[in-house]
This record gives C-alpha cells, sequence and structure tokens, in this order.
C-alpha cells in the first residue's frame, strides 16, 4: 500500500511539474521572440558596415544601451556597435549588467556579470560575441 501511495505521489509531482514547465518555456520563447523584434527595431536603418571586433572604445559609457535577451548597442557617431550575448537569457528585464574593464576599451572579453535589480544579487556570468558595425543606409 505504502509503494502505491509512493508511486502516485511521485507521478502527480512529475506531472505538476511538467504542466508548470511547459507555459515557463512558451514564455520564454515569447520573450526572445519579443526581444528579437526589439533588437530588429533597434536595427532598422541601419546595415553591417565592415568586419566585427573584439573590442570598442566607448568614450561615453552611458550610451551603451541592454537590448533585452539579445546583448549590447552602443553608439559612436554614425555607427552602432552590437554585439550579442552567447547567453541572453542573463539579460533579463530584471538583470543589471556590471562590467569590470581593464582600460579605455569595451571588449567581449572584459569580465561580466549580472545582478538582480531588485536584490542585488549575483544572477549569472555574462559573455559576449564581437562587436559588429552597423552604419546608418542612406535613405536617397
Amino acid at each position: 500500500m505504502k509503494t502505491i501511495v509512493a508511486t502516485l505521489t511521485a507521478a502527480l509531482t512529475a506531472t505538476a511539474a511538467f504542466a508548470l514547465a511547459v507555459p515557463a518555456a512558451a514564455q520564454s520563447d515569447r520573450e526572445i521572440e519579443r526581444s528579437e523584434r526589439a533588437f530588429s527595431d533597434l536595427v532598422e536603418g541601419w546595415e553591417v558596415a565592415g568586419e566585427p571586433e573584439s573590442c570598442i572604445t566607448t568614450f561615453n559609457s552611458n550610451r551603451l544601451r541592454v537590448v533585452e535577451h539579445v546583448g549590447f548597442a552602443y553608439r559612436q557617431g554614425d555607427t552602432m556597435w552590437v554585439a550579442r550575448a552567447r547567453n541572453p537569457q542573463n539579460l533579463g528585464a530584471w538583470d543589471v549588467p556590471i562590467i569590470d574593464r581593464f582600460g579605455s576599451q569595451l571588449c567581449r572579453h572584459d569580465s561580466m556579470r549580472t545582478v538582480d535589480r531588485s536584490s542585488g544579487m549575483f544572477s549569472g556570468n555574462l559573455f559576449l560575441d564581437d562587436f559588429v558595425p552597423y552604419r546608418r543606409v542612406d535613405a536617397g
């Protein structure tokens, strides 16, 4: 009798966990789709204009923009540099990136982590791909 109750309890627990995980995965997919649309809107009217760079010079760090669940964008004159995160789930709405830079450039290999906006606790490590330059497409 105890074996049957234990088996039923385990089966109900597994079923409940699966039922909770499926909507979370669907919600995560929706967040990623929404973020990709936001990224597409960001680069609309811009075109890739050169080779990716592992480091960029950032004179004004407050221009660094976080694109949720995608990566970073930094506008410098007529160029916008975009670096996609290798683990974009660590750039959620409540995650704040902390970048330990070494020198005047922002590099993809700089030490980066995220902290939760409300608690200030560590929420993940952050890894970037190279910075890709985009330039405005001429309208005429």
